[in-house]
């Protein structure tokens, strides 16, 4: 069965190739200072490509919290088979912007094929879950031994604000034994891996006063200290001398099930000669099962608009990165008691409470991750392994919630080289062709 279906995808992965191409002229940008007509146009590609598998198609949204309407997705469907299981089968259609394009090598919203990689934006992230869900049900055809459910988002990248209410409304519609999220990371390019924990994020803005106005600084500078180096002797206490992370409460460990090679962290992070490695205990376990907390925007005068005064107030914004299995509410708590116990000179400061996004946690010994290892192990050809992920995919906890008797897994095709989000975005054709055979031999081992 594996070789017939791997001889079979041989003739069919030029079209998979061919629909990732047209998915990334498409600047489906979610973000809503960019044209959003594009998203819908994405919607109704995605929507004409599943309906030419021969699914029923339809192209739904719901409404955000704020009363907003949400971006459109795709959801479509197999013909019923009465007492089968039911797999759904998600990714999300929308992209992050391109960035800076004049560090693209080639046009972001132009497919190119390069040393057996396909780039552009999209590519990976998450086009490249679209096509493997397409792919399989093309690769399986007529032989498909039980019901699927697409799901095909429009919101991810900028947080799934109506996913709850999506899934609430369409609740029926979506409802799936299998729940298969195709969103996340392989262990390096040839070796495949399901993902068995992310972490989550919990974000605050920060915002420090000095002055009720800027000052002279000749004046009056040396009694006074600006709020930039307020904020900076504040920032400096979210971590220890090794780097670790010095907010108090949040957990973690510092053992990881793989070893990870600093010479291949450094080269994948693009990471500078000169910086040395932060925080302590195995290098995976720095990037899966520890916190991590980065400044990730600032706001203050600019270099260009500065002039001799001492700055009355700043702004600055904290991402951090919780366990896998911790509470985000008691994370939140932490991070802003030590905001607070780390006020310098008495400065005024404000916090503003932002995301709060779970963790995830697989369960390994479910039917489900069976199958999915055995699947990606046959499919690549080499043993699968399980990773943790850095990063957050909040919206799975809601899948959990609203369908608990549901198995999730989460599997992806990017790779260390992908660059998501980042400019010159890629993904190993390769290894997208290994993806769209293991999805496929997971789809027929769940009917069993």
């Amino acid at each position: 069965m594996i070789e017939t279906l791997r001889e079979k995808l041989e003739t069919q992965f030029p079209a998979v190739v061919e629909e990732l191409c047209d998915i990334i002229r498409i600047p489906s940008v979610s973000s809503g200072t960019f044209d959003q007509e594009k998203v819908w146009e994405s919607a109704r590609h995605v929507e004409a490509r599943f309906k030419a598998l021969g699914l029923t198609t339809q192209i739904l949204n719901a409404p955000a919290e704020n009363g907003e309407a949400g971006r459109p997705a795709v959801v479509a469907q197999t013909k019923k088979i009465e007492g089968a299981p039911t797999v759904l089968l998600y990714a999300h259609h929308d992209v992050q912007p391109a960035g800076d394009e004049s560090r693209w090598i080639t046009q972001p919203f132009e497919p190119s094929v390069r040393d057996g990689r396909l780039y552009g934006r999209g590519s990976s992230d998450d086009g490249a879950g679209i096509v493997v869900h397409w792919g399989a049900l093309n690769l399986l055809g007529e032989d498909l031994p039980l019901n699927v459910t697409v799901f095909i988002e429009g919101e991810e990248e900028i947080g799934s604000p109506s996913f709850n209410n999506f899934l609430s409304q369409y609740h029926e519609l979506l409802e799936a034994d299998y729940i298969v999220v195709a969103d996340s990371d392989n262990w390096q390019v040839g070796a495949p891996a399901l993902t068995s924990s992310l972490r989550g994020v919990v974000d605050v803005e920060v915002h420090v006063q000095v002055l009720e106005h800027a000052l002279h600084s000749g004046m009056f500078g040396g009694p006074i200290l600006d709020a930039v180096t307020l904020a900076s002797r504040l920032i400096a206490t979210f971590h220890d001398a090794n780097g670790d992370v010095a907010v108090a409460g949040l957990g973690g460990s510092k053992v990881a099930d793989v070893d990870w090679d600093e010479a291949d962290f450094r080269r994948d992070s693009s990471l500078l000669d000169c910086v040395e490695l932060t925080g302590t205990g195995d290098l995976a376990s720095r990037m899966w099962t520890q916190p991590a907390l980065a400044i990730i925007g600032f706001d203050a005068t600019s270099v260009a608009n500065s002039s001799n005064t001492i700055a009355p107030e700043c702004r600055f914004k904290v991402s951090l990165r919780t366990v896998p299995g911790t509470d985000g509410r008691a994370a939140m708590d932490s991070l802003v008691a030590h905001i607070n116990a780390n006020i310098p000179f008495g400065a005024k400061v404000t916090v503003k409470e932002g995301e709060i996004g779970p963790s995830y946690q697989a369960d390994l010994e479910s039917k489900a991750a069976r199958i999915a290892h055995q699947s990606l192990s046959d499919a690549w050809g080499v043993q699968s392994v399980n990773i943790g992920v850095g990063g957050s995919i909040p919206f799975i906890s809601d899948f959990q919630r609203e369908f608990p008797n549901a198995q999730v897994i989460v599997t992806g095709v990017e790779d260390p080289a992908t660059n998501a989000h980042s400019e010159n975005e890629s993904q190993h054709l390769g290894d997208l062709q290994s993806a769209v055979l293991a999805e496929a031999l997971m789809l027929l081992r769940f009917a069993d």
